[in-house]
């Protein structure tokens, strides 16, 4: 008898949410695949093929439509059809409403440790043009 194990033991699996770009756990999220330029969700998360992740709340879905998200997270070249997810990101929306524990977009995670720094007093993550050396 084999026995797998997790490639990374001790953490959990995240994805990452296609349009706010915060990460949260698999079963937060709406899984999606895409095939013949047409967005499918997958609930089950099950479907074939190369998948990405979105919140299912109507503001994450409009953000990922509006920075061009979707194209980009599936590979493909060229604009998809949202009708079937955003359909189902309204049928989720409303059946939240009526439920108290709604499916929400994460709070914003603020750090408080130090921040580091390089060289010329920028943050790491400053995207200016120059050159660390």
């Amino acid at each position: 008898m084999t026995v797998t194990t997790d490639a990374r033991p001790g953490q959990a699996r995240e994805r990452t949410c296609i349009g706010c770009r915060k990460r949260s756990s698999p079963a937060d999220l709406l899984r999606m695949t895409v095939s013949g330029g047409l967005v499918l969700p997958d609930p089950d998360r099950r479907a074939p093929g190369r998948g990405a992740h979105l919140h299912p709340v109507a503001e994450c879905f409009d953000l990922a439509e509006r920075r061009k998200a979707f194209p980009r997270a599936f590979k493909v070249p060229g604009p998809l059809e949202l009708a079937l997810v955003r359909e189902h990101v309204a049928q989720r929306s409303t059946e939240s409403s009526s439920e108290t524990s709604a499916a929400t977009r994460p709070p914003a995670v603020v750090q408080n440790g130090p921040s580091r720094r390089h060289e010329g007093g920028s943050s790491t993550h400053d995207h200016s043009m120059s050159v660390e050396r």
